[in-house]
């Protein structure tokens, strides 16, 4: 059973609920550890191209093979590690790109939670590798099932939209 969400263009986009669910909740709980939010404003089952100059990569393993991917703007993590380790950076360091990666983490972790005992489910994760740069482009396999959805954060000094995106994105193989 898929759910079809509404695009703002109205064009259907059909997702996986379970798929979704787990990773829209997953970002919100992750999110709640580094004291900020962010609202999903998109949804697409084909990849996206990651805007963001930061990007936690974890594989994953179970009955579903494949990787999870949290981009984000150095803005966006510098204010959510910020929030995470109670720590004020005000600019990328070492500790950020850490924080990043442990923050991939936990999304993953609330993924793996969520769809723990589906068909979807997956035991086990690899250490998260943190991209610090743009403009990479990562070639996927035929035959994975995709899911990209996009979180903007609240917050009020951005004044570009890219400084306040999250993309999370799940490609994975039913094995």
């Amino acid at each position: 059973m898929t759910a079809v969400a509404e695009a703002p263009t109205s064009i259907p986009i059909v997702a996986e609920p379970l798929l979704l669910d787990a990773t829209v909740n997953a970002v919100s709980n992750g999110l709640m550890m580094c004291e900020t939010k962010a609202r999903c404003v998109s949804i697409s089952s084909v990849p996206n191209q990651d805007t963001g100059l930061l990007t936690g990569v974890i594989g994953v393993h179970g009955k579903v093979s494949g990787f999870v991917t949290v981009n984000m703007s150095e803005r966006f993590g510098i204010a959510a590690v910020e929030g995470l380790l109670q720590e004020k950076y005000g600019e990328l360091s070492s500790q950020v790109v850490d924080g990043v990666g442990e923050i991939t983490n936990i999304i993953v972790g609330g993924i793996k939670s969520a769809l723990s005992g589906t068909k979807w489910s997956f035991s086990n994760i690899t250490v998260p590798s943190v991209i610090v740069g743009k403009g990479y482009q990562i070639a996927y396999a035929k035959g994975l099932d995709f899911l990209s959805i996009s979180f903007e954060n609240d917050d009020p000094e951005a004044i570009m939209l890219e400084d306040r995106l999250m993309q999370v994105s799940i490609s994975l193989l039913r094995l």
